[in-house]
């Protein structure tokens, strides 16, 4: 019985299986950083590529591709991050085949959708990379299914190289699955408010002071919304029908919704078995965001709505969003404030997770002493990714960063081991989220269904999954 389930769950997973950290849009590296980078951009595989054109009629994304160092042993490293990010990630690669010749190293970065889809096919096929990256709550869907090396050997505990009592304890606790471990975490990101300083000073905001509740957060978006003839939303003459500048966004609704609801006191199960997405705290959870929408008009349905070119451009003062925001905002030129998100409910909270690199069964002998290294080698270069936003998993980093070096990693950093949560991890994880709850959120925050009908369906929905995937 076991066996079916985690094939029936292997298919769900290959099928189902799409974007999990970065929102959308995902933004490219601007050319110039990827020309610096020595980031190029590649084919698939012609066997893949027949694949893809055989199940859709769109081709496939490219990947982008960095080739780093130039060594016999030769690795093949798989992510998603195809932002600035991902920039960053190249140059730590590049900077450990220099101090390691003997080994090259090719990043293969791609959207997340696509990567995963392509990270499952080369995984069943036996033909996977030598190390890729994904996220904790993503263990038991792949190491239910046999493809995760086990990596306890990797910390020092155990001869390896990664200091164990060094990586923080919720994080290391995360890596956990039936009594082994998997991965090795290289940060801790998650979920703040980002917001336009320009906007708030020119709305006479102290661009210094954020939000840090329901009421401060929605008083500061009714003197940020403002209609074409420049009134706010406080004023009895705002033409809520012309909208130029939105207060805030409800953005991606997997880490606003989920922080809110535990904000509420609720999550989306009860860690035993039974879904809880239409619990009178989850219906007010997401009713608080729902009325920004449709009632206050503080915030633009979601549908068709660019929140990552609006903040940029100076059409959305206040956006709900993730740590690796960081380099688009420079990028940009965004005149950018950050803070913890605000407690919207009775508890502080806030949607965490980590990028953890893995190693598939498959590896052995000179590859896998090399990749050892090279994951050893990005963990300790902790402080460097953090310039891309993301804090680091390490405690020694998070306490080495200052604010005039780190503002948004370390603001938000400090967030997240005070009250950041790990989502609930499970075999069906990914179909929970993008089959059950997320597009219920999206027929309720585009009026399509009310809060009511959207969790109820969400609540069954994600109840038909548990009771057939545990």
């Amino acid at each position: 019985m076991k066996r079916l389930l985690s094939v029936i769950s292997l298919v769900l997973i290959w099928s189902l299986l799409i974007a999990a950290c970065a929102t959308p849009p995902v933004q490219a590296p601007p050319p110039e950083v990827a020309a610096e980078a020595e980031v190029e951009e590649v084919a698939e595989e012609a066997e893949v590529e027949e694949v893809a054109e055989e199940a859709a009629p769109e081709a496939e994304p490219t990947a982008i591709v960095a080739e780093a160092g130039a060594g016999d042993i030769q690795l093949i490293y798989w992510n998603g991050l195809t932002g600035s990010d991902g920039v960053t990630m190249v140059e730590m690669v590049k900077q450990f085949t220099e101090e390691n010749p003997g080994v090259a190293v090719r990043v293969e970065m791609m959207p997340w959708g696509t990567y995963f889809d392509k990270l499952l096919t080369s995984l069943v096929s036996g033909n996977p990379p030598d190390l890729f990256l994904l996220h904790e709550f993503e263990i038991p869907q792949f190491a239910s299914q046999g493809v995760l090396l086990e990596t306890s050997s990797f910390y020092d505990t155990q001869g390896g190289p990664i200091p164990e009592d060094d990586i923080i304890d919720v994080t290391l606790n995360s890596l956990e699955y039936q009594g082994n471990r998997y991965g090795v975490p290289l940060d801790i990101h998650g979920w703040g408010l980002w917001y336009n300083r320009d906007l708030f000073e020119a709305a006479g905001l102290d661009p210094d002071k954020c939000p840090t509740n329901a009421e401060e957060f929605i008083d500061y978006a009714h003197k940020l919304t403002l209609d074409a003839s420049g009134n706010n939303a406080e004023s009895s003459d705002f033409d809520p029908e012309n909208v130029v500048q939105w207060g805030t966004h409800v953005s991606w609704f997997k880490p606003t919704i989920l922080s809110t609801m535990w904000q509420f006191g609720t999550n989306w199960t009860d860690g035993e078995g039974n879904a809880t997405m239409n619990s009178e705290e989850a219906m007010a959870a997401v009713q608080f965001w729902y009325d920004l929408i449709h009632k206050e008009n503080l915030a633009p349905q979601p549908a068709g709505f660019d929140a990552w070119q609006s903040f940029a451009g100076g059409q959305l003062a206040m956006i709900p969003e993730g740590s690796w925001m960081l380099n688009f905002n420079n990028d940009n030129e965004v005149n950018w404030g950050v803070c913890p998100l605000p407690q919207f409910g009775d508890q502080a909270a806030t949607w965490t997770s980590s990028h953890v690199i893995y190693t598939p069964t498959t590896l052995e002998g000179e590859k896998l002493e090399a990749a050892k290294n090279l994951i050893a080698y990005l963990s300790d270069q902790g402080l460097f990714w953090a310039t891309s936003g993301q804090p680091p998993a390490r405690q020694s980093q998070l306490e080495a960063m200052t604010l005039d070096q780190y503002p948004s990693a370390k603001v938000l950093g400090d967030s997240f081991l005070e009250f950041g949560r790990y989502d609930t991890a499970h075999e069906c994880i990914q179909e929970i989220i993008d089959s059950a709850y997320m597009p219920e959120l999206d027929a309720i925050f585009n009026g399509v269904k009310t809060v009511e009908e959207g969790l109820n369906d969400a609540n069954d929905r994600i109840q038909d999954i548990l009771d057939r995937c545990q």
